[in-house]
């Protein structure tokens, strides 16, 4: 038999071991609760980011060019999923995939307890899944960037990623005006990871700020419709356009084709490029306005200085320039009107190389226009310094300098406004003031050259609107190759109306149009006259051809 002394031992061991469980008990439940439910809230306790809602981008009239909407992604815990074998095939039927495809990706990656599936579901895709109420499936808020206008805008505005971070255009200059900032909250979840509890708001949401931009809906509407239809006309490779506001140097379209539908995953990067800002190419006659410019600040030349450009051709070195026809004896009006390549080589042949290179860099060719759009090329003007006597002739209409559609927009934006630089802007309140960069007379005098290139005798006849007065230049340049120069164009018009009071200023670029038709007066001007003429409707600039407009409005004489 057991000895009592062992017995009284064994039963005071045994009660003094409960009064310390019960006592622990009591201190950890009653006393002490902080460990426990500190044990519990970190297997259930979670901080979740809060999701925030980019800024809208919208245009100069308040129109939306880029809108965020909520929509729900999917999520699972691979864990608990898998336990519910019976539950992965209504979900990949839901999601029109595999079985197989959903449970070989979870599998892999088991020791998770977060997957994404699918983000940005489509409203009955996500209403569908949540209805089958599947075993470690989940649906969480999010936002997804929207375009109304697609293509039309689609170089301007640019995209987002799947984490709505910008990724082209505005949307990456403007991304941390655009983002926000996600809020943060503590939440408490069950084993099957459901949201029992909401515990406190750890950061409020902070939205992105909206952008409003110069762009004009309307504008850029016409502009790429126009364009659109002049490309594949010419079968050209690509085509831009740029219309400003003279007064203000607000950029109120710019469009691109090809261009792309950022609503849209599979996107082409080669059309990702706003062409207008970041490609250069080599202008041809379109510069020739400012080296006559240039040439007219000298006091050694007026508009009625005579050049003989007679038998058509000049030799400089080994190297031959001609002009299409023999023009003859002219002046320098007609350098401009007839787009003679001898006259403007004489011209600038007369400058000094400093005095001239001096010109186009005031211009603002050389250099970034100051947009702030990601990827603006600076062109190429190289240093007075290096140039050759033939490299300064060329220059003069065109060949070696290479620029932008809005560089040259903002370089006859400066023309047609007396002689004051505007950097191009692109946001709404962006302050602008102009830089006066040639004597005004002497503005105005190249303003009335350019308005000749319209007339009877000028090569840009087709860019005429219809109860206006248009200035503008036409270009045709060869595209350079590894060979040299190639018989291929590129066909460009600038210019700006109404003339007496210039409100408007547009840049047409067509690049390689195939086929006989490859001049800019053929190619370019009649875009612009049909960009330039709905756009001074639209913005109800009116008429200052009042002879024209008088006889049109004038009552007609019927027949008997």
């Amino acid at each position: 038999m057991v000895p009592v002394s062992r017995l009284y031992a064994f039963l005071l061991v045994f009660l003094l071991c409960s009064i310390a469980l019960v006592a622990r008990a009591v201190n950890l439940q009653v006393v002490d609760t902080e460990f426990l439910q500190g044990q519990g809230e970190a297997r259930y306790l979670r901080e979740v980011k809060v999701a925030t809602r980019r800024g809208n981008i919208l245009d100069r009239n308040g129109e939306p060019l880029a809108v965020s909407t909520p929509v729900d992604s999917l999520w699972v815990n691979p864990k608990e999923l898998l336990q519910a074998p019976g539950d992965i095939e209504p979900l990949a039927r839901v999601l029109g995939v595999e079985a197989e495809e959903i449970e070989r990706r979870l599998t892999q990656r088991a020791n998770r307890e977060f997957v994404w599936v699918r983000r940005r579901l489509h409203p009955n895709v996500a209403a569908e899944i949540e209805a089958l109420a599947l075993h470690g499936v989940f649906l969480q808020k999010e936002y997804r960037r929207f375009y109304p206008a697609g293509e039309v805008t689609a170089h301007v505005i640019g995209f987002t990623n799947i984490d709505d971070v910008g990724q082209e255009g505005l949307e990456l200059a403007y991304n941390d005006w655009l983002q926000g900032r996600p809020g943060l909250k503590r939440i408490i979840r069950d084993r099957l990871g459901r949201t029992v509890e909401e515990i406190e708001m750890v950061r409020e949401a902070e939205h992105g700020r909206h952008l409003s931009l110069t762009i004009d809906r309307s504008l850029q509407y016409l502009a790429y419709r126009e364009l659109k239809r002049t490309v594949l006309k010419h079968g050209a490779r690509s085509g831009s356009v740029v219309l400003l506001d003279v007064k203000t140097g607000e950029v109120l379209a710019m469009v691109n084709h090809p261009s792309y539908n950022p609503n849209h995953t599979d996107i082409d990067n080669d059309g990702l490029r706003n062409r207008a800002v970041t490609d250069v190419f080599e202008p041809g006659s379109v510069m020739k306005p400012f080296a006559v410019a240039s040439a007219l600040e000298t006091g050694r030349w007026t508009p009625t200085t005579p050049i003989d450009t007679t038998p058509g051709r000049i030799r400089i070195g080994r190297h031959t320039i001609s002009d299409h026809h023999n023009y003859g004896p002219i002046d320098v009006t007609r350098l401009i009107t007839k787009s003679s390549n001898v006259a403007a080589t004489k011209v600038a042949l007369d400058l000094a190389p400093e005095h001239m290179w001096d010109t186009y860099n005031r211009f603002g060719f050389g250099d970034v226009t100051g947009s702030g759009f990601p990827g603006e090329s600076a062109g190429v003007l190289r240093n007075y310094q290096r140039w050759r006597r033939v490299e300064q002739a060329t220059l003069s209409y065109g060949y070696g300098i290479s620029v932008t559609a809005l560089q040259l927009a903002e370089a006859f934006a400066a023309l047609a406004d007396e002689g004051r630089l505007r950097r191009p802007s692109l946001v709404m309140g962006a302050m602008n003031p102009p830089t006066s960069i040639l004597d005004p007379a002497i503005a105005r005098q190249v303003a009335s050259m350019l308005e000749t290139v319209t007339g009877p005798e000028g090569t840009g006849k087709a860019a005429r609107v219809g109860n206006y007065r248009v200035a503008g230049k036409t270009g045709t340049s060869r595209k350079a190759s590894a060979a040299g120069y190639a018989s291929r164009y590129i066909a460009s018009f600038a210019g700006f109306a109404p003339a007496s009071d210039p409100r408007l200023v547009a840049v047409v670029v067509v690049n390689d149009p195939s086929g006989d038709q490859y001049y800019g007066g053929l190619v370019a001007a009649p875009l612009f006259a049909t960009v330039m003429e709905g756009a001074l409707r639209l913005m109800n600039v009116p008429p200052d051809d009042y002879v024209l407009a008088q006889a049109s409005m004038a009552p007609q004489e019927i027949e008997p």
